[in-house]
């Protein structure tokens, strides 16, 4: 380990340093309003996607966005940038929400973040993608102490052929309240004050100036652990509350899983320490004149009964086809994804041999869902990909995922056939098994849609108007059509 810090702490000295070319304060401010009907009670599932949390699934809603970013450039390669975005509005979680407020300090290219950010730790198109699996931009920020290389550098003495990035976070949830409000009434479980930790390395094999692809490959592994649980006890007609430990022992165990003590619930015990969510990332991209291909898979895991292949060939994850096409006013990109959360492992599997049950039994994987964390979510949004729906849909206030067994395409354009317009297309289909444990009394279907035309007129600089409609179709989120207006005007305040 000391090694590979070495070596790529000389990547760092050996980085091209190209910042921007000047200090600067710049701003943002963005309206959203959306309408609609139907017979769902909700949204069109793009209107609430993939949009870091600052969204709403009732059926109306609008808010009010705005931000401001700082950029400096210091001496000896040092960089200082902060940010911070409040929101406010009509039918969301909070009145008023602080969606981004972060400081980051670099030296060359070591970063350390502190604070809420939007952030994507695989680089998927979110302009079309319909998201990773652990986490990438579904649900609201988690504030964390984060230390990472944010993009790829190249290993000293390997001539540009391997580049690595990665990170190491420690965080809190902040949604406890809101749980509490959404759980609380129905008397399901809940929890609060939950730690978060996060780590992950990517590995980039390839030299662009001598080869035309790039091959890249990593992990990323994302946890829960402290946090109080409430339950409610029928029998004595109250509240009962475990205060999981959350000691400096604690946080170190998360680093590689461990089996908990005896403070941990009986589960922990067993098993690991904490909720863990993980995924194995390959991409592949082939250049070829102008044209751009690339196709990746995302392997979910949790815990360790899908992390390797002991009890055979993966049979979930999220793969993908990128196009890039050469310049023309009509198609940029294209995109395609297939989803399967299906298997986990299969309803039960056991090591035992001729039926003996004396090692370790895995199955029912129960993916998203935990039994004392409940739900990989934040604020009722699922961490992972959206077309698994979050809490936020249950009517029961469950914080659990109704449906994770799921199989999904997704397909989606973008063109840009003037330099002020623009459109993009996503369409969803996924079909829908409940869970292992509360499998749906038959398979649901849902088909989801979205269609956005922006015009970005030359005249009036730094304005960005938008118009979209959502069409959803189906029996799991429902039938439900409505329109979404977005008007932004961003731009530079101050510039050295």
């Amino acid at each position: 380990m000391k090694l590979l810090g070495l070596i790529l702490l000389g990547g760092c000295f050996l980085q091209e340093v190209t910042a921007e070319t000047r200090d600067s304060l710049s701003y943002h401010i963005e309206a959203t309003a959306t309408a609609g009907g139907g017979k769902s009670d909700y949204a069109p599932l793009w209107f609430t996607a993939n949009r870091y949390g600052l969204s709403s699934t009732a059926s109306s809603s609008a808010w009010l966005k705005a931000g401001l970013e700082y950029n400096k450039k210091m001496n000896h390669h040092w960089k200082l940038k902060a940010g911070l975005d409040l929101a406010g509005g009509y039918n969301l979680t909070q009145n008023v929400i602080v969606q981004q407020s972060y400081v980051d300090i670099a030296w060359r290219c070591l970063q350390l973040s502190i604070g809420s950010k939007e952030r994507n730790p695989l680089g998927k198109d979110l302009y079309l993608s319909s998201g990773a699996m652990v986490e990438e931009g579904n649900a609201r920020p988690i504030p964390q102490v984060r230390a990472e290389i944010e993009d790829y550098v190249a290993v000293p003495g390997t001539k540009k052929w391997l580049a690595f990035k990665g990170h190491f976070a420690y965080g809190r949830f902040t949604d406890g309240n809101w749980q509490e409000d959404f759980a609380r009434p129905n008397h399901q479980t809940y929890v609060k004050n939950t730690l978060y930790h996060t780590k992950s390395a990517m590995f980039r094999i390839g030299n662009t100036e001598k080869r035309p692809w790039e091959f890249e490959i990593g992990l990323l592994v994302s946890s829960q652990f402290g946090a109080d649980r409430y339950r409610w006890d029928a029998e004595k007609n109250e509240w009962e509350i475990f205060d999981m430990p959350e000691g400096i022992k604690d946080y170190i165990n998360m680093i590689i899983p461990t089996q908990g003590g005896e403070n941990t619930p009986g589960g922990d015990q067993v098993n690991v320490a904490g909720n863990f969510v993980g995924s194995w990332n390959t991409a592949f991209t082939y250049y070829w004149k102008d044209w751009k291909f690339r196709v990746y898979y995302e392997h979910l895991f949790e815990d360790e009964s899908q992390m390797f292949m002991q009890y055979g060939r993966w049979k979930d994850g999220h793969i993908g086809l990128e196009v890039t096409f050469p310049k023309n006013p009509w198609v940029t990109k294209v995109l395609w994804e297939g989803l399967a959360t299906k298997d986990q492992t299969g309803p039960i599997l056991y090591d035992g041999f001729l039926g003996s049950f004396d090692q370790q039994i895995s199955a029912a994987d129960d993916y998203y869902n935990n039994y004392f964390y409940q739900g990989w979510q934040h604020w009722g949004m699922g961490m992972g990909n959206p077309l698994l729906p979050g809490p936020i849909y249950n009517k029961d206030g469950s914080v659990q995922f109704r449906s994770n067994r799921v199989k999904a395409n997704h397909l989606a354009f973008c063109g840009n056939p003037t330099d002020e317009w623009n459109y993009r297309v996503k369409l969803s289909y996924a079909k829908h098994w409940g869970t292992y444990t509360n499998p749906l009394d038959e398979i649901q279907k849902q088909f989801s849609s979205y269609y956005e035309i922006g015009y970005k007129p030359k005249q009036l600089k730094g304005w960005n108007f938008n118009a979209a409609l959502g069409w959803d179709q189906g029996n799991y989120l429902g039938n439900s059509v409505g329109g979404m207006i977005t008007i932004r005007k961003e731009g530079i305040l101050w510039k050295k």
